[in-house]
């Protein structure tokens, strides 16, 4: 079967989907994709299902070698990924031959790029998806990052697939500095006012020390009214704790289900996906906006991947 050898594995390149969902209840967290924007449009370049698996590459790529012709698209982080020394365009379906080889001179912009593949990896599921889960060793390859010698399925594209581009206003341009939204709740009533303002009008740097299951963040200390801790409860995807220590932790993909600190707020959906591309270093500020008016954003940001999948699908569709 054809497939993509790794030939040095990066710095953390694993596969991800859009994550498992349905067993957080048996502790299994979700995992899946940190900018799920990315992984959908770089899937739909090439003809793909918009939630089919990709390699989630992390500033440092992979050197990789294809053994038969296919197609490939990357998106997100700007890592200046080159095919045969020669520099590719981001946000574009790119034809590949047998015996090329991908890598990357190194983050120019962002944290992760998604490396889409016609007809995607052909790895097998484990509940219901192919995403690396590293804390327990479950999905992609082996549960665990690549390393080098590796070998990943992919199918072999049987025709030229038209070439396709994300229009400028669907690319993402990524910056030292983001607001995110986020809907107060549900330990907000925790913290008196005064941290609630401070929230809401101060910088937080993103910290060295995270990774795919928080963002740890450094900033103004965010003080409780009484005890950090709760009894344990549900952690959703963006949910922002606030341990003794005052520094907010986002929750991100490989979160734990569960958890036993306040937690003042939860960044909306969309929203995460700029988070993913953040690097150590980074601020992050907050404004806040009601659960209303979260679903909208939320429906308009689906309703762009709808928009942008009937542009190309008709013309790149495998067979």
């Amino acid at each position: 079967m054809a497939s993509i050898r790794v030939l040095s594995p990066g710095m953390m390149t694993t596969i991800q989907d859009l994550g498992r969902f349905g067993d957080q209840r048996l502790g299994i967290s979700p995992a899946g994709a940190m900018d799920a924007y990315s992984l959908r449009l770089a899937n739909l370049l090439v003809g793909n299902p918009a939630g089919e698996a990709c390699l989630e590459v992390a500033l440092l790529g992979p050197r990789l070698e294809f053994s038969a012709p296919t197609a490939i698209a990357l998106t997100g982080a700007d890592l200046d990924p080159e095919l045969n020394g020669k520099g590719i365009e981001m946000w574009a379906t790119t034809p590949v031959e047998k015996g090329d080889v991908l890598s990357f001179r190194g983050a120019r912009t962002g944290c992760r790029a998604y490396l889409a593949c016609y007809g995607g990896f052909q790895i097998p599921q484990v509940l219901g998806s192919k995403s690396t889960l590293t804390r327990a060793n479950l999905g992609g390859q082996h549960g665990r990052p690549l390393r080098a010698g590796d070998e990943i399925p992919i199918l072999a594209i049987p025709r030229p697939i038209p070439l396709s581009r994300v229009p400028s206003s669907y690319r993402r341009q990524y910056r030292p500095s983001v607001v995110v939204r986020l809907v107060l709740g549900p330990q907000d009533d925790c913290f008196p006012e005064e941290t609630h303002g401070l929230l809401l009008s101060s910088g937080f740097m993103v910290r060295p020390d995270s990774d795919r299951m928080g963002l740890r963040l450094s900033g103004p200390r965010l003080i409780h009214r009484g005890s950090a801790d709760i009894v344990s409860d549900a952690i959703v995807c963006g949910a922002v704790q606030v341990p003794g220590d005052g520094n907010p932790i986002i929750m991100a993909a490989d979160r734990p289900t569960t958890g036993g600190y306040t937690k003042i707020g939860a960044v909306i959906t969309p929203d995460m996906d700029l988070l993913g591309q953040a690097r150590p270093g980074d601020e992050v500020r907050f404004t806040a906006v009601s659960l209303p008016q979260a679903h909208q954003i939320y429906r308009r940001y689906m309703e762009g991947f709808e928009r942008f999948r009937l542009s190309v699908v008709s013309s790149v569709a495998p067979p």
